[in-house]
C-alpha cells in the first residue's frame, strides 16, 4: 500500500471521525475512488484506534478526575452507566449485523453517497429548529436520555450516516444543547469505538500480513494526530457555527460522488 495514501486515510479519518460527516463514508469513498480495497475492511476499522487514543490523551485529566470520583460522588457513577448504557445498543446490534455491514453495506458507494446527502439535509434542518435545551451539562443526563441517544447511534451502522452526527442530532431532538450533545458523543464514541476495533481485530486477525500491520501502524499514527487538533477545538466551532457547515460538505461530497458514479458508471 502506497505511503501517501496510508497518510491520506489516516488523515481523513483524524478529521472527520468526531464531526458529523462520517469518518467511514468518507474513507470507503477514498479507498473506492483510489482503487483501494483492504481484506475485510480492516484498515479502515482499525486505524480508529488512533482516532480513540486522541480523544482519551485530550480528555485525559477529565477522565481521570472522573475515575478518582467514582467511589464518593454519585453523579460520577450515574455518568459513566449512562455513556455504557448508551453504547449497549449499537455493541449488541453490530455485532450481529457484522458480516452485513462489511460484505454489503461497506461496498455500496451509492448507499454512501445517498446517507451523506440525506444526513447533510437533516443537519440543516436541526440547525435551524427552536429547539429548546433542557440539558446543558453530560453529567447531569438521565439514563433514560443516554440510553434513547445510544438507540440513536444504531444508526450509523449505516455507512455514511456518521455516529456523532446520528448522536448529536438525537440528543438536540431529546432536549440537550449543540455543546453538551457534542460532548456526549465524545465520551460515547470511546467504548463504542474500542469495540468495534476489539471486535473487528478478533474477527479478522487472520487476514492481517505483516504489511498491512506497517499501513495500520502509520495510518493510526496520522489519525491520532489530526483527531485530537479536531477533538481540542470541535466543541467550541459547534458552539459558534452549529451544524450546518457539516451538513454542506455532506451535501457536497455525496453530490460529488454521485456523479462521479454517473460519470465512471
Amino acid at each position: 500500500m502506497p505511503f501517501w495514501l496510508v497518510v491520506l486515510l489516516g488523515l481523513i479519518e483524524g478529521l472527520t471521525e468526531f464531526i458529523p460527516v462520517s469518518s467511514t463514508g468518507h474513507i470507503l469513498l477514498a479507498g473506492y475512488f483510489l482503487g483501494f480495497d483492504s481484506p475485510g475492511k480492516t484498515f479502515e476499522v482499525l486505524i480508529q484506534l488512533g482516532a480513540i487514543l486522541a480523544i482519551l490523551t485530550v480528555y485525559a485529566g477529565r477522565l481521570v478526575a472522573l475515575v478518582l470520583a467514582l467511589p464518593s460522588d454519585p453523579r460520577a457513577r450515574r455518568f459513566v452507566v449512562a455513556v455504557l448504557l448508551a453504547f449497549l445498543p449499537a455493541a449488541v446490534l453490530g455485532a450481529g449485523l457484522h458480516s452485513i455491514i462489511k460484505t454489503i453495506l461497506f461496498a455500496s458507494p451509492l448507499l454512501i453517497a445517498v446517507m451523506l446527502i440525506a444526513g447533510g439535509i437533516v443537519l440543516l434542518v436541526i440547525d435551524r429548529l427552536p429547539l429548546e435545551a433542557r440539558y446543558t451539562d453530560v453529567m447531569d443526563y438521565p439514563l433514560s436520555l443516554a440510553l434513547k441517544i445510544g438507540l440513536c447511534q444504531c444508526a450509523a451502522l449505516v455507512p455514511g450516516v456518521s455516529r456523532s452526527g446520528a448522536t448529536i442530532v438525537g440528543a438536540l431532538l431529546l432536549g440537550t444543547d449543540k455543546r453538551s450533545a457534542a460532548e456526549f458523543s465524545f465520551f460515547l464514541a470511546m467504548p463504542t469505538m474500542a469495540g468495534a476495533f476489539a471486535y473487528d481485530l478478533y474477527k479478522n486477525w487472520s487476514l492481517l500480513r505483516v504489511d498491512d500491520a506497517i499501513s495500520i501502524g502509520i495510518g493510526f499514527a496520522v489519525a491520532f494526530v489530526a483527531g485530537a487538533v479536531v477533538v481540542r477545538y470541535l466543541l467550541d466551532f459547534v458552539s459558534r457555527h452549529g451544524l450546518a457547515p457539516f451538513g454542506w460538505w455532506r451535501i457536497l461530497i455525496g453530490g460529488a460522488t454521485l456523479g462521479a458514479l454517473l460519470i465512471l458508471g
